[in-house]
């Protein structure tokens, strides 16, 4: 098996069924996060035999989502297959994420952290205002990006925030 390797700008393919696929870039790694990869996937749906040469029709399109996982591991495992690769990131200065300081069984958490991309985090209690709108931070596993990208919810146990 050939070694998977992925790079900041890589674009992925992700099968959503048998028809449809959607598209998610390697944008930048998160030194506060173990510095591991931020994705931002897409929300738009193309068919599953589409082939975009244009890869700027792809980042030019809505972010659904930000999240940070492993690119390597879901290539080499066979989630997603890479499709090429452009310097064009988008801007994620303002991309927020969040972190519960409680167990991950816990209902509602009001020990809520978060950071922006390669800043500290800080410890803001109850999540209020903007930070209510802050991505799960934790190192997603590559299935679960799949079922958020399939379902628009990841298919893990995480605090609610009300």
């Amino acid at each position: 098996m050939a070694r998977a390797n992925t790079k900041i700008g890589d674009i992925f393919s992700v099968k959503i069924n048998d028809s449809s696929k959607k598209y998610f870039q390697y944008i930048v790694s998160d030194l506060t996060q173990l510095n591991s990869d931020v994705i931002r996937a897409f929300k738009k749906v193309h068919p599953v035999n589409a082939n975009l040469d244009d890869l700027t029709e792809i980042v030019n399109g809505e972010v659904e989502f930000y999240a940070h996982c492993v690119t390597k591991l879901g290539l080499k495992m066979g989630y997603w297959e890479k499709i090429g690769n452009t310097n064009d990131v988008g801007n994620f200065d303002d991309v927020l994420f969040r972190s519960s300081g409680d167990n991950p069984q816990t209902k509602v958490s009001q020990d809520w952290w978060v950071w922006k991309i390669n800043e500290e985090q800080r410890q803001v209690g109850k999540l209020e205002g903007e930070n209510r709108k802050a991505e799960v931070g934790s190192v997603i596993p590559p299935d679960s990006i799949v079922h958020r990208m399939q379902t628009g919810k990841y298919d893990f146990v995480y605090p609610e925030f009300e």
